[in-house]
């Protein structure tokens, strides 16, 4: 099949992108190579891909309404696996028309190339900050998301309902993952183990936000390509008989799913941080610091229903991934 990966120069995007090549698909990755972070490893990710003979690059902006229309036509893909996006819950705080752009505009021209080209199934990256206020846990996708606390959250909950409004009228299949903390090699730079990494081995301190007092569901990134490839493939299809006061809200009459891709496992704050010091053989020297605004004391993720579509359960431990992204952090930095 031919797909269409948004993001490829991003984490997830690189992997997902080299998964579908490796089973034999044709893969055109589109990425607008922003500076958010470092544009060097995003090429870095590019170099690897680029020697896939199934795969083509195009740099685009999915703001690009004319480019990402024209794409889609010459291109005629089967499937759409959208992962672009602007990230970050911290960095919306200063800079809010960027999560406009990227995240409202940019999933609206993605949407509206799947509807005018026949797209047989979207998967799209949703987060676990829909969850916002909510404190039970695990986090279910029943649960309410009506109460986001950073702009970032807002923005995913909004892709989730633009796409349940062109499902419903255009009966285009759509599939959201709510993403859980995803972390390993060739990670972002502005993610907590990419931070404390570089931090630690070069003398420095690390910002340990809430006292140290917060528990991720950390989630290692073959776990999460993972549950893409698989549920790409398992195409959502109309129910005409759920109904609004008694079916899941993460389902609908029209082709539409949710569902949370995580580990299912919280973890310590402080516990992922004495993993990261047994890997690195070094003491971080912890700066202790308050909540941040957007921020939430705990991810906790309700997988049951991603495991009963696809099989599959996260196989990765958080020691095991740590050692697994220093190892990589030491070869392609060169630290010694």
């Amino acid at each position: 099949m031919k797909f269409l990966v948004t993001g490829a120069a991003g984490f997830i995007g690189f992997y997902v992108a080299q998964r579908l090549c490796e089973q034999g698909h044709q893969v055109v990755g589109i990425d607008n190579l922003n500076d958010y972070y470092d544009v060097n490893l995003k090429q870095a990710r590019l170099n690897v891909l680029a020697s896939l003979p199934l795969f083509q690059f195009i740099k685009l902006d999915l703001a690009d309404r004319d480019g990402i229309a024209n794409l889609f036509a010459a291109e005629k893909f089967n499937r759409v696996i959208h992962l672009a996006a602007q990230a970050g819950v911290r960095y919306s705080i200063d800079n809010p028309m960027a999560y406009a752009d990227s995240n409202l505009i940019g999933h609206l021209t993605i949407l509206e190339g799947c509807r005018n080209n026949q797209v047989e199934h979207l998967v799209y990256a949703s987060s676990s900050s829909v969850y916002g206020l909510n404190n039970k846990v695990p986090f279910d996708t029943s649960d309410s998301i009506d109460h986001p606390v950073s702009l970032y959250a807002a923005t995913k909950k909004s892709n989730e309902l633009m796409s349940h409004t062109y499902s419903h009228l255009y009966g285009i299949p759509t599939t959201g993952l709510r993403f859980f903390t995803v972390y390993g090699p060739w990670g972002r730079p502005d993610m907590a183990l990419f931070k404390f990494t570089k931090a630690i081995i070069e003398g420095d301190q690390i910002d340990v936000y809430n006292h140290g007092d917060m528990r991720r569901d950390f989630t290692y990134i073959d776990d999460i390509v993972e549950g893409i490839i698989q549920i790409q493939d398992h195409i959502p299809a109309s129910n005409e008989l759920w109904q609004v006061e008694t079916g899941s809200a993460a389902q609908s009459s029209a082709p539409y799913r949710i569902f949370n891709i995580g580990n299912g496992n919280p973890v310590k704050l402080m516990s992922f941080i004495d993993s990261l010091e047994k890997s690195l053989g070094l003491t971080a020297n912890k700066n202790m610091m308050p909540m941040q605004p957007g921020d939430v004391y705990q991810t906790y993720a309700e997988v049951n229903d991603l495991f009963e579509v696809t099989g599959h359960k996260p196989a990765v431990g958080v020691p095991e991934g740590i050692e697994k992204f220093v190892q990589w952090y030491k070869d392609f930095y060169r630290v010694k």
